[in-house]
């Protein structure tokens, strides 16, 4: 497999707004986490990031999906990439005020889960609250991330932090660039951060701004 291939295609979902934003105007971050797959004649990669979005009111972790052997779609993310993670969210932003808590407990994929939190605060410092406690239950599990993955593509690494860059191309980062290098040679050691990581959502002060 060759790293400009795939540094290339990371470029072009860049160029066409399909890489993930951390900074999204439209999406408050969360959290977010990354997988990489290799074997000896595919790769693939997928970026889970968790976001509130007011204006589709739900806690939505969006999968961006890369890679030479996708099963389903093309590079980035589809409609069904788009994972909405509250059931109840009727019950817990208030109708008259919205983007506020309502107080209630939040149903996250079935479990109810208590907050630290009281009628009136902001939704997503609710929200946020969410993690780390509960984070498993707002990231992808195995049959969500292998919808269009291989299932037999083995999963090499898996990154909870890393420096993501920040409107520069994915081949202008020292992060991605590592990656593409384990994604084609299946060398996790190559993968050798330089610099501390930032993609916990205190860093991306302008997501959700919009």
């Amino acid at each position: 497999m060759d790293v400009v291939e795939i540094i290339s295609q990371l470029d072009t979902a860049a160029e066409r707004y399909a890489f993930p934003d951390l900074n999204n105007g439209y999406s408050y971050a969360v959290d977010a986490r990354l997988h990489a797959y290799h074997d000896a004649r595919r790769w693939a990669l997928i970026v889970e990031t968790v976001g509130y979005s007011p204006r589709a009111g739900n806690l939505t972790d969006v999968l961006h999906i890369f890679g030479n052997c996708l099963t389903i779609g093309g590079p980035g993310s589809d409609n069904a990439d788009f994972l909405d993670r509250i059931d109840n969210w009727d019950e817990i932003e208030d109708i008259d005020e919205p983007e506020i808590y309502c107080g209630t407990p939040i149903l996250v994929r079935g479990h109810r889960l208590e907050v630290p939190a009281e009628r009136g605060d902001e939704l997503i410092d609710v929200l946020r609250q969410l993690v780390p406690d509960h984070r498993e239950l707002l990231l992808a599990d195995e049959q969500e991330l292998r919808r269009r993955v291989p299932a037999d593509l083995p999963e090499i690494m898996r990154l909870d932090d890393w420096h993501h860059p920040d409107g520069d191309l994915p081949s202008e980062s020292t992060t991605f660039r590592q990656l593409a290098d384990v994604l084609a040679t299946g060398r996790t050691k190559l993968y050798a951060p330089e610099m501390p990581p930032n993609t916990h959502w205190s860093h991306w002060p302008e997501s959700g701004t919009l």
